[in-house]
């Protein structure tokens, strides 16, 4: 007769997980013979999940992935020379800890976005803060914000994420001001945070994409000399899905 109270209580102090876990428990005919700190650790452990699957989908939420995936959906077997090793030592999200950064290169189709993505996603579910951004939007949003008074707030937007995550970098040469906005990100991020940024342009070929020297040493300077990189090969896997669908 007290279950009601008692959940009313708990939902009013917040303690919605506690609630479910009560409800739950209360009824089950196996936790009768459960002792006293049996069932409150039970409770407790009902709490500590919900409140970690709620801090989840919030930064879930602000990260705003273009694509949902997951480390654990990662195809291996397909033909683009992902080093299975080095992908799940990045899942351990150690390296974003370290303010160290990821490069993924290679053709359209060979699931860049979406391994950039698994890597953000898990990112998310360690407790750490995500953000991705299309890199021609991203300079695209910047751009207004210097007549606005919008650029400062922006760029501190883009800074205090724990990931940044850049997709689809290049192939276009970078505008003066396009350099000079990637600059102060990397160097807003310089030992504080991680970047992941994905290309189609391989990297040995960055340099002539910023275009001026000077920025170019300083911005790859920070970036590539601190990062893992994935180069993938092979054919597109959407044109081979298609194929195999028309079968």
């Amino acid at each position: 007769m007290l279950h009601h109270p008692t959940l009313d209580l708990l939902h009013d102090l917040g303690l919605h997980g506690l609630a479910k876990g009560f409800r739950d428990l209360a009824g089950n005919p196996e936790t009768a013979g459960l002792g006293h700190a049996e069932w409150l650790g039970l409770l407790l452990d009902h709490e500590v999940t919900l409140r970690r699957q709620k801090r989840f989908e919030a930064r879930s939420k602000r990260a705003r992935l273009r694509q949902e995936a997951s480390v654990e959906d990662v195809d291996f077997r397909a033909a683009r020379g992902l080093d299975r090793a080095l992908f799940l030592k990045l899942a351990g999200c150690d390296w974003v800890r370290e303010h160290r950064h990821v490069l993924i290169t290679g053709p359209t189709g060979v699931g860049k976005s979406w391994l950039a993505c698994a890597l953000g996603q898990k990112a998310c579910r360690e407790n750490l803060s995500v953000l991705y951004q299309r890199t021609p939007r991203m300079f695209a949003s910047l751009a207004p914000g210097r007549g606005d008074g919008r650029y400062a707030t922006l760029l501190r937007t883009l800074a205090r994420v724990n990931l940044l995550i850049l997709d689809d970098w290049g192939p276009e040469t970078l505008t003066a001001d396009q350099c000079r906005d990637l600059l102060e990100i990397v160097e807003d991020r310089y030992a504080n945070g991680s970047i992941l940024i994905t290309s189609q342009v391989p990297v040995d070929r960055w340099y002539e994409i910023i275009g001026n020297p000077t920025l170019a040493d300083a911005i790859l300077d920070r970036v590539v000399h601190n990062a893992y990189r994935i180069d993938l090969s092979g054919e597109s896997l959407r044109k081979r899905q298609t194929a195999e669908l028309a079968l």
